[in-house]
């Protein structure tokens, strides 16, 4: 849930959808959204094994972040009880050393991060701060913000290059603002179609 109890599905398919409208206005005409219902485990295994199916070159997991409960404080919002941390900002990039083609999904985060950084956007710092406990990760480019995270199922059991972008944090009251306007959707959907245009000519 976001600082405005706002479920993060809501943020996602949203800049989902506007980043496929993106990629296939600029000739990705076979660009999808994937979308799969159920528990988390079960959704995420079916996502994988559709994906899988479809013969995807390149999958984009859509997310929006939060951090650890304990920094977590409480305000009231509208009459509502609420959760936020106005501490962490920024995007973040996941990929794993268990992907099959992991060093292709290195070079997609890495592209995708400087195109994240054209667009005036940074990425966030903490995670590789030892106070963020299991959810501490490594740094793999410092420049781009791409982190490794092994153990996630879309990025691990997929065949082809995977990476998982953390949009923003939506638990950071300015942030959940900024991401749930049209401009900053925009300028996301504008990173991702200059990385997948960059990932294709590599190709």
């Amino acid at each position: 849930m976001s600082a405005r109890n706002v479920p993060e599905f809501d943020f996602n398919l949203r800049l989902a959808k506007r980043i496929e409208e993106r990629l296939r206005s600029e000739v990705f005409v076979e660009a999808s959204l994937l979308v799969t219902e159920g528990k988390a485990r079960p959704s995420l295994l079916k996502r994988v094994a559709a994906a899988n199916r479809s013969g995807a070159r390149l999958l984009l997991s859509i997310h929006h972040d939060s951090v650890p409960d304990s920094f977590l404080e409480e305000w009231d919002f509208e009459g509502t009880k609420s959760r936020f941390s106005d501490r962490f900002t920024g995007y973040s990039l996941f990929v794993s050393r268990r992907n099959p083609l992991f060093e292709t999904s290195l070079k997609v985060g890495k592209l995708l991060g400087k195109q994240m950084k054209a667009q005036g956007l940074e990425y966030a710092h903490h995670y590789t701060q030892a106070f963020m406990g299991r959810y501490r990760r490594k740094l793999l480019d410092k420049e781009a913000g791409v982190y490794r995270y092994d153990h996630l199922v879309v990025l691990e059991r997929t065949r082809m290059p995977a990476v998982l972008l953390e949009a923003g944090s939506i638990i950071n009251r300015d942030e959940e603002l900024a991401m749930n306007s049209p401009e900053r959707q925009d300028m996301i959907s504008a990173a991702v179609a200059g990385a997948v245009k960059q990932f294709c000519d590599l190709r």
